[in-house]
């Protein structure tokens, strides 16, 4: 994993669907305004594309003066920058990938400090359904499957079990101080909850910066809207069959909330596509129940985090976990028929 391999993102449900939809009236706009030609001093979005942690990215600013505009955009884009610098597994520079060399840091970047107490309190409330322990998982897939003579069934049960007793987020010790992990040979991933918690600080970097509305996409969907309020226009965004990704399955509107998608059709490890990266922390699966796993929540971070839980949790679990935090989820169940959880 010496760079980033833009299959295993798992943003592809919405990214797509979004595409086949951009040119359907309201979509990734207000709903139901009026046709740009229709809508008097509506200033033109400025947009850049990119790639983010591996992912592909936009982000979408309206403001009536370019230049706050365009400013704003490279403070976004020098954040986005900083927080990789952060948070990549890709990069040997990066405070995550020194931390899982070295197995410790010191004087750790508040940021990391910041969202591995949020993994723990994920991993804590979903009983370790979420674990950002589990890169000892996929660099076993990932070696496995690199063999021309690999068993198409997946790595041998000894080597699954000693992989999996490098598995337990509750074996990191967080301080500002200091970042340990506890046992040996123990490795962290960010990539089910970083892009999320990116998408927040943009979007907040953005309301500090006095725009009131935005779409920020950084691998999760996170809409900006204001004035909030049960009269506000939302955002528009599809969600696709994970089969059949050009194809929208479902709409979901956004209202000052985030979007985020976990579905392993997009992240195959084996040419049959029969193993990807969801890892079930427990069980060392790599078969996830769902085709695919959609999480509506107040921020990015919480959605990316559930979806990627949900994605090895029971419906019932999930619907208990999502309750108390006012998140609501859409499963793509095996046979593709879609199940909607919601918060009430």
């Amino acid at each position: 994993m010496n760079a980033p391999d833009r299959a295993r993102r798992r943003f592809i449900g919405i990214t797509a669907a979004a595409s086949a939809l951009a040119l359907t009236p309201g979509l990734l706009r207000p709903a139901g305004a009026a046709p740009r030609t229709q809508a008097p001093a509506a200033p033109e979005p400025l947009s850049w594309r990119g790639v983010a942690l591996g992912a592909d990215a936009e982000l979408r600013l309206y403001h009536p003066d370019s230049r706050v505009a365009q400013q704003l955009l490279s403070q976004s884009l020098a954040e986005v920058h900083r927080l990789e610098r952060v948070f990549s597994l890709y990069r040997a520079d990066s405070a995550l990938a020194t931390l899982n060399r070295q197995g410790y840091l010191d004087a750790p970047p508040a940021d990391l400090v910041r969202l591995l107490g949020d993994s723990v309190y994920f991993g804590q409330i979903t009983a370790g359904a979420f674990d950002l322990s589990v890169q000892p998982l996929w660099q076993l897939y990932a070696d496995h499957y690199s063999r021309p003579d690999a068993d198409p069934a997946g790595p041998a049960a000894p080597a699954l079990r000693d992989a999996l007793a490098r598995v337990d987020y509750r074996a990191i010790r967080i301080t500002p101080q200091r970042i340990q992990l506890q046992r040996p040979g123990m490795a962290l991933t960010l990539n089910g909850i970083a892009q999320g918690y990116i998408t927040d600080r943009i979007t907040e970097l953005l309301r500090a910066g006095g725009l009131d509305r935005a779409l920020v996409d950084l691998g999760e969907i996170r809409g900006l809207h204001t004035p909030a309020g049960p009269d506000a226009a939302p955002w528009r965004v599809g969600l696709a069959q994970p089969q059949s990704p050009d194809q929208v399955q479902a709409v979901v509107e956004l209202r000052n909330q985030a979007l985020a998608t976990s579905g392993g059709y997009g992240t195959p490890l084996d040419l049959a596509g029969r193993h990807t990266h969801l890892f079930d922390p427990h069980t060392g699966s790599a078969q996830p129940r769902y085709r695919s796993v959609s999480v509506l929540a107040a921020n990015a971070t919480t959605a990316d985090a559930l979806s990627t839980a949900f994605s090895n949790m029971s419906l019932e679990a999930a619907a208990q976990v999502a309750k108390p935090l006012g998140a609501s989820a859409w499963f793509v169940l095996p046979d593709g028929s879609l199940r909607q959880q919601a918060p009430g």
